[in-house]
C-alpha cells in the first residue's frame, strides 16, 4: 500500500518541484477537452497527459487514420503516454458541436480549440465564459502562431513580485515578539552578545525607546527617520558591528504605515467577496480574509511567519523564528476558522478547501492580485486604440502586430472563398492582393487606417497555405499546455498576464 502511494510522488517528482503538491492536485482534478487534434492540439494535450492531467476528451471528426476516426487514434495513443489518465473521444465536427450543442462544454475545466475559425471561437468564448469555463486558443499557420487564453478572471495568490518588503511587523510587534526583544539587554558590554543581538531586537527597542520620547510616535518625516538612525548608531560599541549596520538599513521598517495596501484593499472590498454557494475557493479566502481583518487581526493581515538571514547568535535566531512562526500559525487558524464558518453558512462542505491552500493564502495575502480581462468579441469589436497604436509602432512587436492582423485576414478570405490563401499554387498571385484587402478591412476595424501592413509577410502567408508545420505546431502546442498548467494551479505566476487589446 505504502509503495501505491509513493508511485505518483515518483512520477510527477521533477514537476512537483516546480509548482508542488496543491498545484499537481489541481492539475491531477482538471477536465480538458480539446477541440481539433492536429499537430497543434496534440502536442497541447502530449504534455498535460504526460504532466497527469485528471482527464481529457478528443473532439475531432476525420477518417483518415486506417479507418479509425482522427479523434479515436489520437486518444488510443495519449493513454498510452500516462495510464492514469482518462482518455476519451467523441467523434463529431468541433464546429458542429460548438453550433448545436453548447452545454456539451459545461462538464470542462478548460477548453482547449485549435485552428477554429474565428466565427467559431467567438461563439465558444461566449460559451465557455457564461459557464467560467477557461479557454485556449491555438493556432499554428505556416511558419507562425498564436496563443489566447480567455478567462473572466485571474485570481493569482503567489504572484512574485520583483520588490517586497519583508513581514517582520516592526511597526507594531505583539506581545511575544515584546518580551522577547525585552529579554535581552541591548545595552550588555559582553562584545560578543553585543554584536550578535539580531537587528529586530534592536529595531523593537529602539523603536519603542523612541516612541516613549515623542509621544507614541515612530519615526515619520525625513529628519526623524535620520535621528532615529543616529540613535541606532549611539548604541554601537564600534564600528564594525554588522548587526548594527543591518538595524540602519533596516531602520525604514520601522515607519512601515500599518494597516493594508490600496490593492489588497479593493480586492476584499470586491463585490466578488460577497460570497454563494457558487464562489470560488479564493473568492471564499478573501471573504474570510476580511473577517480576520476585522477580527483578530486588529487591522492586520496574518503574518507571513518568515524572517531573513542576520547576524545573530543562532539562539537568538532560532527564537526569533519560533516566534515569528507561532504568530504565523496561530493567525492561520483564525482564517481557517472564518473559512468554515463561511463554508457552512454557503451550504458548502466546511472541510472542501485544504489546509495547505489556506496556509499558502495566508502566507502570501499581501501579494493576492485579481486579473480581469475582456471576451475575444470585446477585443476585436471594440480594441483600445492606444493599445493598438503602441504594439505597431513598437519595432519589437510591429511584425506579431502584421502576424496578428493577418491570422485574422486568412479567416475572412477562407470564408468568402472556402479555402485558405495559397492553398492551389496557381492562385497564389492573386490571392496576395485579395489577402491585403481582407488585412486592411481587418486593420479599418481596428482604427488603424493607414498603418504600415507588410507586403512581405503578405505575400508569406498565402506561401504557407494554411500549412500546420509540425516544428512550429510543437511550439505553440507547448506554449498552450504551459498556459493551461498557469491557469489551473492559479496560486503562482511569474509575472502578470497582459490585458488584451
Amino acid at each position: 500500500m505504502a509503495a501505491a502511494f509513493a508511485e505518483p510522488k515518483t512520477k510527477y517528482d521533477r514537476q512537483l518541484r516546480i509548482w508542488g503538491d496543491q498545484g499537481q492536485a489541481a492539475l491531477e482534478k482538471a477536465s480538458i477537452c480539446l477541440l481539433t487534434c492536429g499537430p497543434t492540439g496534440t502536442e497541447a494535450m502530449k504534455n498535460l497527459v504526460l504532466g497527469g492531467v485528471g482527464s481529457v476528451t478528443v473532439v475531432d471528426v476525420d477518417a483518415e487514420c486506417l479507418g479509425q476516426s482522427r479523434a479515436k487514434s489520437v486518444c488510443s495513443f495519449l493513454q498510452e503516454l500516462n495510464d492514469a489518465v482518462n482518455a476519451k473521444f467523441v467523434e463529431e465536427s468541433p464546429l458542429a458541436l460548438i453550433d448545436t450543442n453548447p452545454s456539451f462544454f459545461s462538464q470542462f475545466t478548460v477548453v482547449i480549440a485549435t485552428q477554429l475559425p474565428e466565427r467559431s471561437l467567438l461563439k465558444l468564448d461566449d460559451i465557455c465564459r457564461k459557464a467560467n469555463i477557461v479557454l485556449v486558443a491555438a493556432r499554428s499557420y505556416g511558419l507562425t502562431g498564436l496563443v489566447r487564453i480567455s478567462v473572466k478572471e485571474h485570481n493569482v495568490i503567489e504572484s512574485k513580485p520583483d520588490h517586497f518588503l519583508d513581514d517582520l511587523r516592526l511597526h507594531n510587534p505583539w506581545v511575544e515578539l515584546k518580551q522577547f526583544a525585552k529579554s535581552i539587554d541591548i545595552n550588555d558590554k559582553d562584545p560578543v552578545v553585543h554584536k550578535h543581538t539580531p537587528y529586530i531586537v534592536i529595531l523593537v527597542r529602539l523603536a519603542e525607546k523612541w516612541a516613549d520620547a515623542h509621544d507614541g510616535r515612530l519615526p515619520s518625516t525625513r529628519q526623524e527617520k535620520n535621528e532615529f538612525k543616529a540613535l541606532i548608531r549611539e548604541h554601537m560599541l564600534n564600528l564594525d558591528e554588522e548587526n548594527y549596520k543591518e538595524a540602519v538599513e533596516s531602520s525604514y521598517k520601522v515607519s512601515v504605515t500599518p494597516g493594508i495596501s490600496d490593492e489588497i484593499r479593493q480586492i476584499i472590498d470586491d463585490s466578488s467577496a460577497e460570497v454563494n454557494s457558487s464562489s470560488s475557493d479564493f473568492w471564499v479566502l478573501v471573504a474570510a480574509l476580511k473577517e480576520f481583518i476585522a477580527n483578530e487581526g486588529n487591522g492586520e493581515l496574518p503574518l507571513e511567519g518568515t524572517i531573513p538571514d542576520m547576524t545573530s547568535l543562532t539562539e537568538y535566531y532560532v527564537s526569533l523564528q519560533k516566534i515569528y512562526q507561532a504568530k504565523a500559525e496561530s493567525d492561520c487558524l483564525a482564517l481557517e476558522h472564518h473559512v468554515k464558518d463561511i463554508l457552512k453558512r454557503i451550504d458548502r462542505d466546511p472541510d472542501s478547501i485544504s489546509r495547505a491552500y489556506i496556509k499558502t493564502f495566508c502566507k502570501n495575502a499581501r501579494k493576492l492580485r485579481v486579473c480581469r480581462y475582456r471576451s475575444m468579441e470585446e477585443e476585436f469589436s471594440s480594441p483600445v486604440l492606444s493599445e493598438v497604436q503602441k504594439y505597431f509602432t513598437d519595432e519589437d512587436y510591429c511584425f506579431a502586430m502584421n502576424f496578428y492582423v493577418l491570422l485574422r485576414a486568412v479567416d475572412r478570405l477562407a470564408a468568402n472563398y472556402n479555402r485558405y490563401p495559397g492553398i492551389f499554387e496557381s492562385e497564389i498571385d492573386e490571392d496576395v492582393p485579395r489577402l491585403k484587402t481582407a488585412a486592411v478591412s481587418v486593420m479599418s476595424e481596428m482604427g488603424m487606417n493607414g498603418a504600415p501592413l507588410s507586403e512581405d509577410l503578405i505575400t508569406e502567408m498565402c506561401r504557407f497555405g494554411g500549412a500546420e508545420i509540425h516544428p512550429v505546431a510543437a511550439f505553440i502546442g507547448g506554449v498552450a499546455s504551459q498556459e493551461v498548467i498557469k491557469e489551473l494551479k492559479q496560486s503562482k505566476i511569474d509575472r502578470l498576464p497582459r490585458e488584451m487589446f
